[in-house]
């Protein structure tokens, strides 16, 4: 190599090490509820093949900056194993989103997936194709599509959060996924008929579906005009989060009982009582009325904070 191509690759490589892949994910499977007749170290292997397939592929066609990765969990729970190599438990996927010129991070996704059922032999390859979801083993492909799923959703939200339906291209690429997904027994969450209209389908369905669009623009509003301003602009960030609760308020009135919106509400009972603490009485009113409907679950909790 003479000393121009020399120099043209130490300024690529300079440019391209100050990049990094889109998400940075910690991956643990819990394993006390399995038989001890089953070796527990395969499960180990497990969680790294994972954290590799989800950190080490490229998802987007955009650069990151190593502090602009989007920190997440997967916590797979397994309560049972019908036969050999096959399990079956939960799947829980959280993700924090840093808000603007401050240390706090706000929580994105918190969400339990009760369907996660998948073959797994240590040593396989964590293969996924988007083209071809579903391999020649439906349980064994199963594992690493329910993984991008999430990834997508993961993806789809984030890109919601910073631009006006910048989430879009990623909730598509989630609809093929769920469009391509294993089938055969033993497998579950893909169907519009399984799990009472909560699961993998419905959740992209609610997505996709322009009925209900306005979705998008909550968690624009919520994140980049909402937390975002907190710092510069308490009042005014503390308004935009309180309009995000509005459309919230107009989606379910039009439509109760949507699994998108008590999708944006799990993990964030605190965070919505922390922003209105501090709100003036007519506000704290008006904030209540709201998640009365909106979050049903948490609302003797909201009544004795924000009264």
């Amino acid at each position: 190599m003479n000393k121009w191509g020399f120099t043209l690759f130490c300024v690529l490589f300079m440019q391209l090490s100050g990049y990094a892949q889109e998400i940075n994910a910690k991956v643990r499977v819990l394993d006390n509820q399995l038989p001890n007749t089953i070796e527990k170290r395969i499960f180990r292997t497990l969680e790294a093949a994972l954290t590799a397939f989800i950190t080490k592929r490229k998802w987007t066609a955009d650069n990151f900056k190593p502090a602009e990765r989007i920190e997440c969990q997967f916590l797979i729970n397994l309560s049972r194993s019908p036969q050999q190599n096959v399990y079956s438990g939960t799947l829980t996927v959280q993700v924090a989103r840093p808000v603007f010129q401050s240390s706090y991070v706000s929580p994105l996704i918190n969400y339990q997936d009760p369907s996660v059922d998948f073959k797994y032999v240590e040593g396989q390859q964590m293969e996924f194709n988007e083209n071809r979801v579903s391999g020649s083993d439906p349980l064994q492909s199963n594992l690493t599509a329910i993984i991008a799923y999430y990834v997508y959703i993961i993806l789809g939200y984030d890109y919601d959060s910073f631009s006006p339906r910048g989430g879009d291209a990623y909730f598509q690429k989630a609809l093929n996924v769920v469009n391509n997904a294993p089938d055969g027994t033993g497998i579950s969450g893909w169907k519009s008929f399984e799990n009472n209209n909560r699961n993998r389908y419905w959740l992209t369905e609610n997505l996709i579906n322009n009925r209900y669009a306005i979705i998008h623009d909550v968690y624009y509003t919520y994140y980049r005009k909402g937390m975002d301003r907190m710092y510069e602009d308490e009042n005014a960030g503390r308004a935009e989060v309180l309009n995000a609760l509005m459309y919230l308020d107009n989606l379910i009135r039009e439509t109760p009982n949507l699994m998108v919106v008590q999708f944006f509400m799990l993990g964030k009972t605190n965070e919505i009582i922390g922003v209105f603490k501090k709100a003036g009485q007519q506000e704290r009113t008006r904030v209540l009325e709201l998640l009365a409907r909106i979050d049903v679950t948490n609302s003797n909790k909201y009544k004795q904070e924000l009264k």
